[in-house]
């Protein structure tokens, strides 16, 4: 065996399943059978065959990871793991060779990685665990360490602009770790800002370190509302799955002109949000932006309420999202489908019965896309941003003159409790080959949705049925141009089904979705 390996070393991609690659033979335990004649590639997978069928002892030897400049060997090493020093026999050389070159890859800091099996130098003996082989890790670092963005986005729901940027730094101290910002100035007085870090398992850290700092200041559409939230976020807990994280946000709801109706004039108050969040998250799809191929599924379930004093931020909240994909084999056609629902339920009391806090209740409408956002109940096209569900009329405004015609006061959107939507998107190839070379496509759509009130007064009087004949829906028909950061679609939406005090409209939408 040694002297066979070592005229052909072996060689094994991250993304290669080689237990799939050799099948049983019946007569593999005749250990004296003689190799097939013919040429050499036949005789090398005669020889893999039987390695990985039978249970070949071996022992590691050494594992030397090759093409470190700016990475330190310490992150690679925490990559690598321990399994492949561990392995016995071949088949579990192979097995943590493969998953050792897909965590590698995920650090994102390198453009390849290949793992090669070689015997041992001379002098190093075989001993009874088996014979010694060396794993060389080789890897490609990435070249660039920044990337960013910067865009400007017309909203024609609001009728505003707004200017919108990321910048991004990969392997910036040889981590492995990213570094992130972005940021958002819009006309209307709304700003949002984020800046977080991830560092991955590096020695005796037992998870990736992961924090992020936000601010947003934004006004609620077609409301006198404005809210201002100031927030960090801790990982507690990292794997490839799943995810815990600590959040510490303090949130202010104003009503500057004094208009807001008396359904969320209580709330109109300070508010700290100290929750712990764990999220299950595993996604096989071939592609975020176009997915063809595939299933995704995220649950997430948070407590909120854990400091003193946090009023009205006592709650529980869980959601799940569910997406598969389906190719039609046709025109690069796929068939998108998903359904997502959640549910808070207020842990506080109040005299008319547990009240959830506004901000944290579903609030159902807006232009994000359909198929790219993962996350729970939002997305409803054609619908306008919180603009479907209960609601409550504000405050008239004072008139301007004594002859002026009373103005109609406008409503306030109440969210819900509970919510439900769900959604599905053909996409297929343009005609046109410039278009397909440069991936655009189109796609039609129908998507559906619905929330309602669920605290204890509502649970005795709630109605399944009742919920699903007031779900509103749309349709409709459009083009999708995908980019590396973000997915911009031109579609016309029309409105299947609405009621009274909806905020909706048939017509051009422009939707701005990033993975």
């Amino acid at each position: 065996m040694a002297t066979t390996a070592s005229k052909y070393p072996q060689h094994y991609d991250d993304d290669e399943d080689d237990d799939d690659e050799f099948e049983d033979d019946d007569d593999d335990d005749e250990p004296s059978r003689p190799l097939p004649a013919g040429s050499a590639e036949d005789r090398l997978e005669a020889v893999l065959r039987r390695l990985t069928a039978d249970e070949v002892r071996i022992r590691v030897h050494d594992v030397a990871i090759r093409g470190c400049a700016r990475t330190r060997r310490a992150a690679a090493e925490a990559a690598v793991g321990p399994d492949l020093a561990r392995a016995a026999t071949v088949p579990e050389l192979l097995r943590a060779a493969a998953a050792a070159g897909e965590r590698l890859r995920r650090l994102g800091a390198f453009e390849s990685v290949s793992i090669t099996l070689d015997t041992a130098p001379p002098g190093v003996p075989a001993d009874a665990r088996g014979g010694a082989v060396v794993v060389l890790v080789d890897v490609t670092e990435a070249r660039g360490r920044a990337a960013g963005g910067l865009g400007v986005f017309a909203n024609t729901e609001t009728r505003s602009c707004s200017v919108e940027g990321s910048l991004r730094f990969k392997n910036l101290f040889g981590y492995c770790e990213t570094w992130d910002a972005s940021g958002l100035l819009g006309l209307d007085q709304t700003m949002e800002l984020n800046v977080g870090a991830i560092i991955p398992r590096i020695g005796p850290i037992p998870t990736p370190l992961m924090a992020r700092v936000s601010f947003l200041s934004e006004d609620w559409l077609k409301s006198s509302l404005r809210e201002h939230l100031m927030g960090v976020s801790v990982g507690l807990l990292s794997t490839m799955n799943h995810n815990l994280a600590y959040n510490l946000s303090w949130k202010t709801i104003i009503d500057p002109a004094r208009l807001s109706s008396s359904s969320i004039r209580d709330q109109l108050e300070h508010s700290l949000l100290s929750s712990i969040k764990y999220t299950y998250k595993i996604d096989q799809r071939d592609s975020s932006i176009r997915p063809t191929c595939g299933y995704a599924f995220l649950s997430s379930s948070q407590v909120g309420g854990l400091a003193p004093d946090s009023k009205n931020t006592r709650f529980v909240r869980q959601e799940f999202d569910l997406r598969v994909a389906m190719p039609l084999g046709v025109w690069n056609g796929a068939l998108n489908t998903g359904v997502a629902a959640g549910v808070i339920h207020p842990l506080v009391t109040g005299s008319t019965g547990s009240i959830s806090s506004l901000p944290e209740r579903f609030y159902l409408g807006g232009n994000k896309s359909l198929v790219c956002r993962l996350g729970g109940p939002s997305s409803l096209l054609g619908f306008k941003s919180r603009g479907l569900g209960p609601t409550d009329s504000q405050a008239c405004a004072p008139k301007n003159s004594e002859n002026a015609a009373p103005i109609s006061p406008e409503l306030d959107a109440l969210g819900g409790d509970i919510a439900v939507t769900a959604f599905a998107d053909l996409s297929f190839d343009l005609p046109l080959k410039p278009l397909r070379e440069l991936g655009i496509h189109g796609h039609a759509f129908v998507s559906a949705g619905n929330h309602a009130k669920f605290t204890e007064r509502d649970i005795r009087g709630f109605s399944v049925t009742e919920f699903l004949k007031t779900f509103r829906s749309s349709a409709g028909f459009g083009v999708v141009v995908p980019t590396r950061l973000f997915r911009i679609e031109m579609n016309y939406c029309h409105i299947l089904k609405q009621f009274d005090n909806d905020r909706a409209k048939t017509g051009i939408q422009f939707n701005f979705s990033s993975p």
